[in-house]
């Protein structure tokens, strides 16, 4: 009998997906568990829009990601920090910051963790620095700490 499941059921497979399961599997534990439905045409249905659904999302999210890398690609964002004697800042220049600038300045809001800064930033200078957008999707920006 072939059912569509509800939920991830172990050594069947997961939530979403269409299987074979025996007849007595499927009418006396996966049925009135809520694990599985009967996979009838309007399951079917349901299943197929469910994953047309999905795919739009992704497709729209790697649109915005190529947008987003279009406004970024190899621009600076310019930071403003104090520092001591001879150049040293107070403390180190941190993602947080730098991606609280590029939503400033972009209107691009950008997940910390998804920005890789090479070394750390404890100087003026300018630094490379890369954010991570989308899967497979990173835009290499510049990193310019000034007074």
């Amino acid at each position: 009998m072939k059912v569509v499941l509800l939920q991830d059921v172990k050594g069947l497979g997961k939530k979403g997906e269409l299987v074979n399961a025996s007849d007595g599997y499927a009418r006396n534990f996966l049925m009135p568990r809520k694990l599985a439905k009967e996979a009838n045409a309007q399951a079917m249905n349901e299943l197929k829009n469910a994953a047309d659904s999905k795919q739009f999302k992704i497709d729209t999210q790697i649109a915005e990601a190529n947008k987003a890398k279009e406004k970024l690609e190899s621009k600076t964002i310019v930071i403003h920090a104090k520092s001591g004697k001879e150049g040293k800042l107070f403390g180190s220049i941190t993602a947080k910051e730098i991606a609280n600038e590029i939503k400033q300045r972009y209107n691009i809001v950008v997940d910390k963790r998804k920005i890789s800064i090479t070394g750390e930033i404890k100087q003026y200078g300018t630094y490379d620095s890369e954010v991570k957008l989308y899967n497979g999707i990173t835009a290499k920006i510049f990193v310019q700490v000034c007074e």
